[in-house]
């Protein structure tokens, strides 16, 4: 889990992911053939088929699992040094109030996220959810003292450690998609006699509209694609059974279905019979509040037959996202045994 705890904790929002980009390119070149960044910042490492039957032209598959994280983006900094922020990706408000945070400037500062004391607010104010234009960061310095350090257009990372909170459950910040970078970066070390060339994709901007999945699928041409990302463990109190999209170690998901993308059928019984014959602990699900790399992947060129693997994740986009270490290494093998077996199907 040490690999995992860096990759989380390492800073890199949407459009601001050189720090994670520089971490994963190292960690590609350990495994791949051949490691290149293209100029939207995707890391893309080649993996060439190897194996005895392996033909001249072999199937391209494409692994993507987006790097960048959500966070903020300093808009403004007022009178009294207090600076005010864009969210940069997906935010439930009420999850942000007194969360700390890293202000990346000239040099990374501490900061808090403050709003109004509940102390001093009227009754109504009491009544009304959060909203991000109400918050602010406190970095404890005036005016004077945070311009020479802090800019519009300085990018902000949520500040929280990875935790193992007993054997099998962990929890920290950007799981979501840390978690899938992981997978993709494991596999890739597991994995013996492939017969497809394997383009392993650590993409950008993906919070923000599946940008890098766009770039990398339309220059690399993949004959089949495999998104890696988090989907929703909603196995919680209040939550009816018919409405659970997926349960915490209830084993890798395969996805069906989500905003963006209806998996191929043949693809997603290709998994499941893989899953099935190798003993690798899985479960379907359906998202219809979201989506992945793979929804830019299908439609890139002529299109690309693609699926979704994920891994059951509670709170996903806060800072104590959970996830259960066997569904990590249920979804590692499960991309190991299909690279192993890809050549053997058509898609």
């Amino acid at each position: 889990m040490e690999l995992l705890k860096q990759l989380c904790e390492t800073a890199g929002i949407s459009g601001f992911e050189e720090r994670i980009q520089k971490l994963v390119k190292e960690e590609l070149q350990k495994v791949a053939d051949e490691v290149k960044i293209d100029k939207l910042g995707n890391v893309i490492g080649i993996k060439k088929a190897k194996g005895k039957n392996r033909n001249s032209s072999p199937k391209k598959v494409m692994l993507a699992a987006h790097m960048d994280e959500i966070g903020f983006m300093v808009s403004f900094v007022d009178k009294d040094g207090f600076l005010r922020f864009s969210p940069v990706g997906g935010f439930d408000p009420k999850t942000l109030i007194a969360q700390r945070v890293i202000v990346h400037g000239r040099e990374d500062i501490g900061g808090v996220i403050g709003s109004k004391p509940i102390h001093i607010l009227e009754e109504e104010e009491r009544k009304k959810p959060p909203k991000i234009k109400d918050l602010f960061i406190d970095v404890g310095l005036n005016k004077e003292e945070v311009s020479k350090l802090v800019k519009p257009g300085d990018f902000v990372t949520l500040d929280r450690n990875f935790k193992e909170l007993n054997d099998k459950i962990i929890t920290a910040k950007a799981f979501d998609d840390r978690v899938g970078v992981y997978i993709m970066l494991e596999a890739l070390k597991q994995i013996k006699d492939y017969e497809v060339d394997i383009y392993a994709v650590a993409t950008t901007q993906e919070e923000v509209g599946l940008r890098g999945a766009i770039v990398s699928s339309f220059s690399i041409e993949p004959d089949v694609g495999i998104a890696l990302d988090v989907t929703i463990a909603s196995d919680l109190p209040g939550i009816k059974e018919e409405e659970v999209i997926t349960s915490l170690g209830g084993g890798v998901a395969i996805n069906l279905m989500d905003s963006y993308t209806i998996s191929n059928k043949k693809l997603v019984d290709f998994l499941r019979k893989i899953a099935e014959e190798n003993n690798i602990k899985f479960q379907t699900d359906i998202l219809l509040g979201g989506g992945t790399d793979a929804g830019a992947i299908q439609r890139s060129k002529t299109g690309v037959p693609v699926c979704t693997l994920s891994v059951p994740t509670r709170y996903v986009h806060s800072v104590v996202e959970m996830c259960h270490q066997e569904d990590i290494e249920n979804s590692v093998r499960l991309v190991v045994k299909f690279l192993e077996n890809a050549h053997k199907e058509e898609f």
